[in-house]
């Protein structure tokens, strides 16, 4: 926990960013616990009453900086938990389980590509949801079923990307070599029933059904299963290795089958039979696999979202690599090399994401680094000039605006905000002349 929070304090003076002022600061309803109330049922019920509690307690962004963080450091200490249990059916043998453990939950702990769902404010989601997700694995563990089954409820709360807790449970049922699926889908029986009555909430809530709807319009299921492989692929390349972090990545749509793509997919589905072939020979290794894809499901997979992928998707799912790489090394170096290469990874990781952390300090900042790693982006550009904009850099906003249009001609949002910022500058110019005239 101490490192955890070593890694994200430079985090703590983060500004609200790009979707947190729609999701918080300009959305009344999470102002107060009576407007939050008056908002229910709706989706996300405890992740809004998360904000409400920040917001009342009147510490501003510091205070939401600093409960995210302790998230991520109570969700750290849960894989730690987890791990501990799960390593023994690996083939890890007992003296080493705790040890690996604790190097797996500092990997998922340090790697860059959690500041996404940490630093950022409104990642929040993903991070809050991950901590009674783990809870609700752990207790199922120890045999709480009802309790985990009341988790996985509070999980759900808070994203709807809780639904694959059932797969994950069936995946951990089966390290137990002579479990069979009957008897998995038996004690897996109230996280399933749980599901249900989240289908049943879609159909019943009118929240849930604008949120499908909005999803099911932003693109055909054809069209998003093709960008998903591009999703995938750039979570993996990018992100997972620690090469790119980037809060708006410039993915198209992709509306047809092309030679990368078909490269592409065939490494995936290779990775995926990867999984399921060493299941049994090298069961850390197709734990960490099919862990990886199988929390990828909720977010790019079938269902359309706005954008083809978000750093903040991999979350849960790193668990899944950092298994893997730890158990790795463990097997293939003596202790002390292993023990310090592992070490050596940790602290490089810390530092990436301590680098990182600096990037969310201003709105300015966070969207000169994402020009940088999305030049040809229109809406990066536009988002760039509106903060720019606001700050009173006129000059480098108009820029910012311009270069939004000309690589979308169609981005009426960079339309108006450049229209506004001529109109503010025409009346500037008209005070000026009369102030000229009157002397």
């Amino acid at each position: 926990m101490l490192v955890t929070v070593a890694a994200y304090a430079n985090g703590l003076p983060g500004a609200f960013q790009f979707d947190d002022w729609n999701v918080i600061v300009n959305n009344p309803a999470v102002h107060s616990f009576a407007a939050w109330w008056e908002t229910m049922p709706g989706i996300r019920a405890l992740l809004k009453a998360t904000y409400a509690a920040n917001w009342t307690s009147g510490f501003g962004p510091v205070g939401f900086h600093a409960v995210n963080i302790a998230l991520h450091a109570v969700n750290a200490l849960l894989v730690y938990a987890l791990m501990k249990r799960l390593l023994p059916s690996m083939e890890v043998r007992a003296g080493a389980v705790a040890s690996l453990a604790f190097w797996i939950s500092m990997v998922f702990a340090l790697h860059p590509a959690q500041t996404e769902a940490v630093t950022y404010i409104s990642g929040r989601s993903g991070s809050l949801m991950a901590s009674f997700y783990l809870a609700a694995i752990v207790a199922h563990l120890q045999s709480r079923r009802v309790v985990s089954a009341l988790l996985m409820i509070c999980a759900l709360m808070c994203k709807e990307n809780a639904w694959t807790l059932p797969a994950a449970l069936l995946l951990i049922e089966r390290l137990d070599a002579g479990c069979r699926w009957k008897s998995a889908l038996r004690r897996i029986a109230p996280q399933l029933i749980v599901l249900l009555v989240l289908g049943a909430a879609v159909l019943l809530i009118p929240a849930y059904w604008r949120l499908l709807g909005a999803s099911l319009e932003t693109r055909s299921l054809g069209d998003n299963l093709l960008s998903q492989i591009d999703g995938q692929w750039y979570l993996i390349t990018r992100p997972l290795l620690g090469q790119v972090l980037n809060i708006d990545p410039d993915l198209a749509v992709r509306t047809e089958w092309a030679t990368d793509l078909v490269a592409k997919g065939a490494v995936l589905l290779a990775l995926i039979a990867a999984g399921i072939a060493q299941w049994r020979k090298r069961p850390w290794l197709g734990f960490g696999l099919l862990w990886f894809f199988i929390h990828l499901l909720a977010t790019n997979s079938f269902l359309p979202r706005t954008d083809v992928a978000n750093d903040r998707a991999l979350y849960l799912a790193l668990l899944g690599p950092a298994t893997i790489i730890v158990v790795a090394v463990h097997r293939t170096l003596s202790k002390g090399p292993a023990l310090a290469a592992v070490a050596v990874l940790a602290v490089a990781l810390g530092a990436h994401t301590t680098q990182r952390n600096a990037d969310y300090r201003t709105e300015i900042g966070l969207w000169e680094v994402t020009a940088i790693a999305s030049p040809h982006k229109s809406r990066v550009w536009n988002n760039l000039g509106f903060v720019l904009h606001q700050a009173g850099e006129t000059i480098r906003a108009r820029y910012a605006y311009e270069v939004a249009i000309e690589l979308d001609p169609e981005n009426y949002r960079a339309q108006v905000n450049l229209g506004s910022l001529e109109a503010e500058e025409r009346e500037k110019a008209r005070v000026s002349e009369e102030s000229v005239d009157g002397s």
